[in-house]
């Protein structure tokens, strides 16, 4: 069996002795979607900080590749493969959609020096890019304007822009309604699909942690309380109490 992409090992964070993470340790393979689920104040978005270098454990390692990236600030993490999205979109409001990607794009140019960082060189991605996620209808669009939905889609853009190794999805259907939601999971299964990346995402919604994860990793208070298939965490009495309800 291969090493897996992402390690996760012992990782603990207080803030103002309030511990947000104890002791967490897990691992994400090469081509897996996994969910991070728990209650309010489970410490998810504490988790993603840590593993994309927005803040620096107190105890533990977090490794890319076998490779240590805990402490490293979250440029030199993107380097090495790291990309985010976040709960609220997070987009260049005052640019179109088109010169969101080719920011993104240049930016990733700038990082890689098998990349030309000329703009005309770029015009195939960025288009190639905005036609995958369904956006090339609205690429002249200013992104302050656009729908929830559809800027949920340019900031993922923006993500695979960087061509990561691993994708950290923070509540990616998070306000969006039924379609924009099946349609930004089929993006992830396709991301996942081709090798490009493996995916960690939180989500609140338990439909789509259950059609769209492989693996689920459920957090209460800080501490994983379990881990395993869709079905198994369904069906797990200690997620019910702490988070699911009863069947």
């Amino acid at each position: 069996m291969s090493a897996p992409l992402l390690e996760v090992r012992g990782l603990s964070r207080s803030f103002e002795g309030v511990a947000a993470l104890r002791e967490v340790s897990f691992s994400v393979a090469r081509g897996e979607r996994v969910a991070l689920i728990g209650p309010n104040g489970a410490g998810k978005t504490t988790c993603f900080n840590v593993i994309n270098g927005q803040l620096a454990p107190d105890h533990g390692e977090v490794l890319l590749d076998g490779a240590r990236i805990d402490g490293l600030p979250p440029r030199r993490i993107a380097q090495r493969g790291v990309a985010r999205t976040f709960q609220v979109a997070a987009t260049f409001a005052s640019m179109t959609v088109r010169e969101n990607v080719a920011v993104a794009l240049l930016a990733h140019a700038a990082r890689d020096s098998r990349i030309t960082g000329r703009a005309a060189a770029l015009d195939a991605p960025a288009q190639t890019l905005l036609e995958r996620l369904d956006l090339a209808a609205l690429a002249d669009a200013h992104c302050a304007g656009l729908a929830y939905g559809d800027a949920k889609r340019v900031e993922l853009a923006l993500a695979l822009a960087q061509q990561p190794r691993l994708l950290l999805m923070d509540e990616p259907t998070a306000g969006a309604g039924g379609e924009a939601r099946a349609s930004v999971m089929r993006l992830v299964a396709d991301v996942v699909r081709s090798g490009e990346a493996a995916v960690l995402f939180t989500e609140h919604d338990m439909d789509v942690v259950f059609a769209h994860a492989d693996r689920v990793i459920v957090l209460d208070r800080g501490r994983i309380i379990a881990t395993g298939t869709p079905a198994e965490i369904r069906a797990d009495p200690r997620v019910q109490a702490a988070y699911l309800g009863p069947p």
